[in-house]
């Protein structure tokens, strides 16, 4: 018969206990997860929750980032998605490169390709999105705001960049790309071969960002309005809008018309536009079901 002395019995319990409690701290504060705004039908967070660590991407918050964006994939309740962190004066510091050096070569591959389809998936949601970046947006988390449509920075952040030459890299989850597809060929170069820090006020001259917030508010905050503004018109024609502005970079001028006109005629026959023009009859709001 086996016999276990008490000293490895009690160590391989000491061991199961710690990762037991491991796992529950995981599921009692998820990492990255949806948050439906109640004040705001429409608008969901989807929320960066890492706050020891400024949300640095970790290989479990990059797992629940990509779950929960196959999940706002699906959900046609969702009329805009804000990507923000849930601890003021953060936003994404890139990624966690204490966790990366305890990891070997094919772990670290295995990351980079599945932080690349996790942003692919960002960028390819149907619902116009927006980036909250209230804090610092480096690297990695440059990259996560870079594939939403639209990026919001809070007045007072100092640090927006991709850092990656001065590490001995380069941006390896799409900064390269969505860059010079949003600031030109020649800023990009700039951003990245300097590797600097941007402040909010200088990535809004630059294009990098869209709005930045008041001073005394948050980047949130004007996000949450930007939301609204968006999520008032037709969910139907925001999706169709997004995805034929999305395909322009890869259409020739005429197969693009094409394109955009098959997408407006599909709208046509729609219950919102229907109560588009009914509502404009009655000298009302229209109300919108997304159907």
């Amino acid at each position: 018969m086996l016999t276990v002395s008490r000293t490895v019995l009690y160590s391989q319990l000491r061991q199961s206990s710690g990762q037991f409690r491991r796992l529950l701290q995981v599921q009692a504060s998820p990492q990255a997860f949806l948050e439906p705004v109640e004040s705001h039908p429409g608008i969901t967070c989807l929320s960066l929750n890492r706050p020891q660590s400024k949300n640095a991407i970790s290989m479990a918050l990059l797992q629940q980032l990509r779950e929960s964006l196959e999940t706002a994939h699906f959900n046609n309740k969702i009329r805009v998605l804000i990507l923000r962190s849930t601890t003021l004066g953060s936003f994404c510091a890139g990624a966690d490169l204490v966790e990366r050096r305890t990891m070997s070569q094919t772990q670290v591959a295995r990351f980079l390709a599945e932080l690349r389809d996790a942003i692919g998936k960002l960028e390819s949601l149907p619902m116009p999105t927006i980036a909250a970046i209230d804090g610092p947006a480096l690297g990695g988390g440059l990259e996560l705001s870079l594939a939403c449509d639209l990026r919001v920075a809070g007045n007072d952040v100092t640090k927006i960049g991709l850092p990656e030459t001065g590490l001995g890299i380069i941006p390896g989850a799409g900064g390269t790309q969505r860059a010079t597809r949003i600031l030109g060929p020649s800023k990009a170069k700039d951003l990245i071969f300097t590797a600097r820090s941007l402040t909010a006020t200088e990535a809004l001259e630059c294009g990098l960002v869209n709005y930045i917030s008041f001073p005394g508010t948050t980047a949130f905050d004007r996000s949450l309005k930007l939301a609204e503004s968006i999520a008032k018109n037709a969910p139907l024609a925001l999706r169709a809008a997004k995805q034929a502005i999305s395909r322009s970079e890869d259409l020739s001028l005429e197969t693009g018309l094409d394109f955009e006109r098959a997408s407006y005629q599909t709208l046509l026959t729609s219950r919102d536009r229907l109560e588009a023009l009914e509502a404009f009859r009655e000298k009302r709001s229209p109300i919108f079901t997304g159907e």
